[in-house]
């Protein structure tokens, strides 16, 4: 009895999938939570900037600093370059979205912290710190790194700030899967070096 039901709740679901998957909302749109983004009943690119004019902030704005480096995945393989968005969100961290290109609907594949060393080396355990972290200073040293879409003063005002902070990556969408299946990878930076940091 129970494996019955068991099986008719099953073909309930199939048949509820099915007939979402078949319908004609879902055939023309191809993409049932895109409503707001495009189609019928999109927000149009004047309501956004209505909002804008408004000064309504989120914190999704803001990621204007461009920074492109490759990583050393945690399967020992070069990953990248991953182009770093980042924005500051205190006086000791700075907070970045890591994609595979600059295509505007390139996966989000990462996330890193750029975090104070003055922060990191107080609150971390030295075997902690070489498992997860890395020094930006020696990451920029092997010349790997480049601060993007600024003029080079500018840019290089951004590589000296960053050389002050430790980084962590937290890999969230891996090569070659269709979708992110909860896997979180810590890479590391190309050049890490396992000494204990200054």
């Amino acid at each position: 009895m129970q494996q019955s039901v068991r099986t008719m709740g099953m073909v309930g679901i199939v048949g509820l999938l099915l007939f979402i998957f078949a319908s004609p909302a879902f055939s023309e749109q191809r993409c049932w939570f895109c409503a707001g983004v495009s189609g019928e009943g999109a927000v149009s690119s004047s309501a956004a900037s209505a909002k804008a004019s408004e000064g309504v902030q989120s914190p999704a704005e803001g990621y204007d600093i461009h920074v492109q480096a490759p990583h050393l995945m945690a399967n020992g393989e070069v990953g990248g370059p991953f182009h770093h968005y980042c924005k500051p969100i205190s006086d000791t961290v700075l907070q970045c979205l890591l994609f595979e290109s600059t295509d505007p609907k390139a996966k989000l594949v990462a996330v890193e912290y750029f975090i104070a060393k003055s922060v990191t080396r107080k609150v971390l355990p030295l075997i902690k710190w070489h498992r997860n972290f890395h020094d930006h200073k020696v990451e920029i040293a092997t010349g790997r790194v480049q601060v993007l879409d600024m003029p080079p003063d500018q840019a290089a005002k951004v590589a000296e700030a960053a050389a002050k902070t430790d980084g962590i990556i937290f890999h969230l969408w891996h090569k070659d899967q269709v979708i992110p299946d909860g896997r979180v990878s810590i890479p590391q930076s190309l050049g890490h070096i396992f000494t204990r940091p200054e």
